[in-house]
């Protein structure tokens, strides 16, 4: 037990080092913590209208962890008290990677060596820092395999395994792709007598998963219609209207970009255990890692479907296991029983193999992890933040203020008014209920902290693009990186105060993809 509790220190280790300046935060972070922060003060599922984006779990999980940073570090950024969060989840999944790595049949080495692949990887580093919920879900589904392969084969760990699956899918919908390597995992972990019996136990376990829909039935929410938002609408988005990412065969498409960022973060980790995971299906312990790998390089390889930056944290626990797995059985011979000349040819011929093939990556991987220890890709936004506490505005609670979702949640903190005093960029064009608080459009806003987030999105939001083109500059933040900009007050409205965004302002309305694009 020594030795998984020593990876997991290393693992939280190197994630804790320099958390808050690497890496750039990503306005989904804002979103989540937001959101995690609506459920903890009671304002609902959601800082906006809720409109069923992703299953609640994840957040809930979020708010109950962040609140230890906010009340240890209360002079820290938001997003530094999301990220410290994220460290306990990243020590779980260490130790349950290590758990599901001895029950799959790896030896304690490869075992070690597969925990120690995922904690030293500069992809996994990054992307595990950041507030995602991929982790929250990733960390539960390796409960589940774990519960699946239990070797006393017992019923409840069996239903167990479906209470496990099923807070993944409520935690991030998207890993309910893997269901097939994990009811393998259960056919391979139960004993053949009472197959049917831990298959039942699996399927009443995983019934935890209807509370989502019945949440929505009981709020009215089931079905499209009406003047209200809906789960089956919000599907449907999500699965079929959303726009796709093109293929990552096509250079320049948003997919091509994601997979060569992932390979240029970890080309070792990522290529090695995407070949390992098609060698794992040949060995029938291994066939349930190597079933969730191609599982998880199938969904990348579609062509024209939407492809998010964090997907690549569902996949780095499972290359890691392929990759270790392969390694060790290469070095045990296990590929080549039958021809003991051949078997000792390829031990011997293994460590030049993977010198001649890591050697040349060496240099890159080590800038890469270096780059997560020492670099600071975050001093504009804590400089903000501090801009946000302590500047001259006027009377926070009338001021209207225009930020990204990253910031937003530092805004409420310094004062701000939730919702229609502190407006999401993205929510300007896209929430109705936002709309209808702002009756002369973007003249009634005040001011606007325009991050490189903002300045990416403005072509799809109208109100946004003028809002940066009217807004006078006020002030420079971290040599331009933010700037701080005043609507003329010859142009603003004069409305009493800031009207609160509310259900009740919420019109009828037809697609979600018209009102919440982003998610």
């Amino acid at each position: 037990m020594l030795v998984p509790l020593l990876l997991a220190a290393l693992t939280v280790a190197l994630r804790a080092r320099n958390l808050s300046g690497h890496p750039f935060p990503n306005d989904d972070e804002g979103t989540y913590l937001s959101q995690a922060w609506a459920v903890t003060t009671g304002v609902g599922m959601s800082h906006y209208t809720y409109w069923y984006d992703h299953p609640p779990l994840g957040w809930l999980q979020l708010g109950a962890l962040a609140w230890l940073p906010q009340h240890l570090l209360p002079e820290q950024t938001a997003l530094v008290h999301g990220r410290l969060a994220m460290l306990p989840v990243a020590a779980v999944t260490a130790l349950l990677l290590h758990l599901v790595a001895r029950r799959t049949g790896l030896g304690r080495v490869a075992a070690a060596a597969a925990t120690l692949l995922n904690a030293v990887s500069p992809l996994a580093i990054g992307m595990q820092r950041q507030v995602y919920l991929d982790s929250f879900a990733v960390m539960w589904f390796l409960a589940g395999l774990s519960l699946a392969l239990s070797p006393r084969r017992r019923l409840w760990a069996h239903c167990a395994a479906g209470v496990a699956f099923a807070a993944a899918v409520l935690s991030k919908e998207t890993v309910a792709v893997l269901l097939p390597a994990l009811l393998l995992a259960l056919w391979q972990g139960s004993d053949r007598r009472t197959r049917s019996f831990s298959l039942a136990a699996f399927a009443a376990g995983s019934a935890v998963l209807a509370g989502y829909p019945l949440y929505s039935v009981l709020k009215g929410e089931l079905l499209p219609g009406g003047c209200h938002s809906s789960l089956l609408r919000a599907l449907v988005w999500q699965v079929a209207s959303r726009g796709g990412s093109g293929s990552v065969f096509d250079s320049g498409t948003v997919a091509n970009s994601l997979v060569v960022q992932w390979l240029r973060a970890d080309p070792v980790l990522l290529a090695g255990g995407a070949a390992a995971g098609f060698a794992a299906l040949a060995v029938r312990r291994l066939r349930p890692v190597g079933l969730a790998v191609v599982l998880l390089m199938l969904v990348v390889l579609r062509p024209g479907g939407y492809l998010p930056k964090m997907y690549a944290l569902q996949t780095l626990p499972f290359f890691a296991l392929a990759l270790a797995a392969t390694v060790e059985r290469v070095l045990r011979g296990g590929w080549c029983r039958r021809v003991p000349r051949l078997r000792w040819a390829l031990r011997a011929a293994a460590p030049a193999v993977a010198a001649l093939a890591l050697v040349p990556l060496a240099p890159g991987w080590w800038a890469q992890f270096r780059e997560t220890q020492q670099a600071d890709l975050n001093a504009g936004y804590r400089a903000a933040s501090h801009w946000l506490h302590t500047s001259a505005v006027g009377d926070r609670q009338r001021v209207r203020l225009v930020t990204d979702g990253v910031l937003w949640l530092d805004a409420v903190r310094a004062g701000y008014t939730p919702g229609a005093g502190v407006i999401w960029h993205y929510k300007l064009d896209k929430d109705p209920a936002v709309v209808a608080s702002m009756p002369r459009g973007w003249r009634d806003i005040d001011y606007v902290l325009a991050t490189p987030t903002m300045q990416e999105a403005q072509s799809e939001l109208p109100t946004l693009k003028v809002l940066l083109r009217q807004g006078k500059p006020v002030e420079d933040i971290h040599y331009g990186q933010i700037r701080v900009l005043r609507v003329p007050e010859k142009t603003r409205g004069a409305g009493p105060g800031t009207p609160p965004v509310t259900a009740s302002l919420l019109p009828c309305i037809g697609e979600v993809d018209d009102i919440w694009p982003y998610a």
